[in-house]
This record gives structure tokens, sequence and C-alpha cells, in this order.
């Protein structure tokens, strides 16, 4: 997408059709009846209001027990049955999913079907249904999204060659298999800057890790703008330096690849922990681009680009969002003293102009 306030390019991995993904269970978008039943609510295009009926055997998880209800799952899981009105909603749910993302701007909608199931022939078989099924829904092309390689291939072999081209998401130096994976179907892949045996200590051992990924794929006929280098986003809760970390790994990657490469991230990740977790992500975001950033996997929906671009950096919450991010708030202290005398609640935007009386 474009983004206005920079004049550029943005490339948007639409993260929203993910089995991972959650409402709460006492938030606004669970509605019990007047007998009792419980439901997702959603608003088609239209203004009409449905309901995707929460299942009884999802009553019985640890999940609903905490209080989150995976929405995703559970209209995949009702589509996947086929059998009368919860198998209708549930395909109308994903596709009002897939509408919400195009209004709002994506360029990849990244499918992920990892908690669908412990069992891995389940998984390709939801994922293969899910690629064929948004695929029939949408023209923008499709990023499969999967911690386990056969799962990835399992959607790749069903996406068809009628289509613009899909996404692989992601490779690494643990699993760099997948890299043949992106070629064999000509998609274009995300590297992370994941190790061989788990995830990079510091900017060093990303760009090191990273740049082998790149130099793999470009040695297996991978098109440098075909490559998404994802440095990857860890929670800024844990350890205070680990945005800085991201950040300056995106600084040295682009310097050392240029811009023909994309750089890309989950960049919702940086704010696991933290309360008023919007403003922590807009901000991260700004500061990636800013850092040689051109691309996310964000929810676009939630998180409209242009108007994140368009922030007032002097407000308080994005002066504290920022402090926070380059590790200058200790324990995210200030932040969170914030949100708890409700300082927080205006998120930054530019003030409206008044307007002028007649």
């Amino acid at each position: 997408m474009k983004l206005d306030h920079l004049g550029s390019e943005y490339v948007v991995i639409g993260e929203n059709i993910h089995t991972t993904r959650i409402v709460q269970r006492r938030g606004k978008r669970v509605d019990t009846s007047k007998n009792g039943d419980e439901a997702v609510v959603y608003t088609k295009a239209d203004g009409e209001r449905r309901r995707l009926p929460i299942p009884e055997d999802v009553k019985k998880t640890q999940d609903y027990d905490e209080g989150r209800i995976k929405h995703v799952k559970i209209a995949v899981q009702a589509a996947m049955s086929g059998h009368g009105d919860a198998a209708d909603v549930g395909l109308d749910y994903i596709h009002r999913l897939v509408e919400r993302q195009e209004e709002a701007g994506a360029d990849f909608l990244d499918l992920n079907v990892d908690e669908i199931s412990l069992k891995p022939a389940q998984q390709q078989e939801a994922m293969a249904w899910l690629v064929k099924t948004v695929g029939a829904m949408t023209d923008l092309p499709l990023s499969v999204d999967s911690s386990n390689v056969e799962v990835i291939e399992a959607g790749l072999e069903v996406y068809g060659t009628t289509r613009q081209r899909p996404m692989l998401n992601s490779a690494s130096l643990e699993r760099i298999d997948s890299l043949a994976h992106a070629a064999k179907y000509k998609a274009r892949v995300v590297v992370t800057a994941a190790g061989e045996t788990g995830m990079p200590d510091g900017t060093e051992e990303r760009v090191a890790n990273a740049s082998r990924m790149v130099e793999t794929a470009l040695d297996m006929g991978i098109p440098p703008g075909d490559i998404f280098i994802d440095p990857l986003v860890f929670p800024i809760s844990v350890d205070k330096v680990f945005g800085l970390h991201c950040l300056d790994a995106i600084r040295e990657l682009r310097g050392k690849f240029g811009a023909d490469v994309h750089i890309t991230g989950g960049m919702s990740n940086v704010s696991f922990g933290v309360p008023a977790r919007k403003m922590i992500n807009d901000v991260f975001v700004i500061l990636a681009v800013e850092a040689g950033a051109d691309s996310g996997i964000v929810d676009p929906v939630s998180s409209g680009l242009n108007e994140v671009f368009g922030l007032d950096r002097e407000s308080l919450p994005y002066r504290l969002a920022e402090d926070v991010l380059l590790g200058k708030d200790e324990h995210c202290a200030k932040y969170i003293r914030a949100w708890r005398q409700g300082e927080l609640g205006n998120i930054g935007l530019p003030p409206r102009k008044k307007r002028k009386r007649k």
C-alpha cells in the first residue's frame, strides 16, 4: 500500500487469518444471548450483525477458562465441517476477515493453521482447504505461514498458477530446506534471523543469521525483490534492549543488502505483556520504517498505517511509547503508570482543527 505521509510503498502482510488469533471472552466481541448461548459477534459489509457460535467443546478448553476465544480456529473448523448453518456462518466469518483486510489495504493475506490440531496431517489438510477457500474469495496473493515445512508445502501445492505468486512465511537456518520450496513454487519468501538451534542474541547474531539466509536464497536463484528479511521482533516487556536490537539489525541489514530486498517483521510481537498495546505497536512501526523496514506482518484493520504515520510525535502517549521502545523506560514503568492513571486515552493523533464560526 502507498503511505501518504511518506510517499512510498509499504508491503502489508495481513496477519488476521491465524488460528492463534483471540478475542477476550468478556470483551465487546463476545455476546451472550438470553438463553445463554455465547457467540463471537461481527458485522457484515452491509451492516448486518451476525453471530459465530462458540461450540461446547471450546468451552471445555483452558483457553476458554482463562478468558480467551480462538475465533478464527472456531470459524475454520465450523466451515470445514460442511454441515448446516454453523458451516455457513464459519465460511461467512472467514470471508468477512478477508474483506476487512482488503479494505484496510493489505497486500498479502497471511494464513496460519498451526493451532487447528496437534496432528500434522490435520494441519496439512486445513492449510490446503484454507488456501483454496480464501483464494476463491480474493485476488490478493496469499502468504502460507507455519512452523511446519510440510504444512507450508501443502498450501503451496494447491495454490495454483493463475494467481499472483504466493509468499512462504517463513524460512530460517533451522529449516533452510524451506528455501527449496520457495524456489520450486516461485514464491516470495520471508527469511528470519533465527539460528540453527534457537533465537538470536542481540543485533550481531540477527544480522549474521539473516545474512546467511539471504545469501543462500540468492545462490538458489531467488530474486532479491522476492526476499523479505524478518530480523525478529521480541517483547519489550522481557528486556528493555529488545527493541533496540531489532531496530539496529534493520539498519545494518538495509545498509548491507541495499534497496532491492524487503525488510519486514511481526511488529505486534514487541508489545506482548504491556497494556495499551496499540500505541506501542504503532510507534514501533514508525521507528522500524525510519530504520529501513518497508514491510510489516501487521493487523491493517486495527492499525490504519496512514493514520499511524500521522501520529502526533509530541503527544505524551507517543513519547512514553518511544521511551519504552528505545530502552529508556526500565520495566516499562512510566508507561504502565501513565496507563493506570488514564493518561494514554489520547492515542496521539493530531488534534482536530477547530471549525471557524461564520
